[in-house]
């Protein structure tokens, strides 16, 4: 696929994606005309590289953890500084809040959605349990 594809289906910028590729991050292919081509995989790994932006990792770290999302997993712990793990450890100890403050946001909008829905059909809802 061309990058005009892979941005419309990862909802992501061309200059973003010319970025990835700029550090590293996607290694796109080249057409006999010089064009990218871009595979299914790349569709996975600019939501993966996204994700990890979002929860608030700089892009050298991204790059050193890309490995760790493949299958076979290729680790390479040359760079693993103590502060390279420090800030690892903060981003998973955040990650993980995160992921327990949505879940219960989660639960609590379906909790609602399921007594909203229980009243519109006319039957009362029990309370869920937590």
């Amino acid at each position: 696929m061309r990058i005009g594809e892979l941005s419309e289906r990862t909802g992501t910028s061309r200059r973003l994606l010319h970025y990835y590729e700029e550090q590293g991050l996607i290694l796109p292919g080249r057409s006999p005309n010089g064009y990218r081509e871009y595979d299914e995989y790349n569709v996975d790994r600019v939501m993966q590289i996204r994700g990890l932006l979002d929860a608030g990792l700089p892009t050298r770290l991204i790059k050193q953890i890309l490995p760790c999302l493949d299958k076979p997993r290729i680790i390479h712990f040359t760079d693993a500084t103590p502060e390279m793990i420090a800030t690892l450890e903060h981003e998973r100890d955040r990650m993980t809040e995160r992921i327990q403050f949505l879940t219960r946001n989660r639960d609590a909008i379906a909790d609602y959605l399921d007594a909203v829905l229980d009243k519109r059909s006319g039957t009362a809802a029990a309370p869920a349990a937590s």
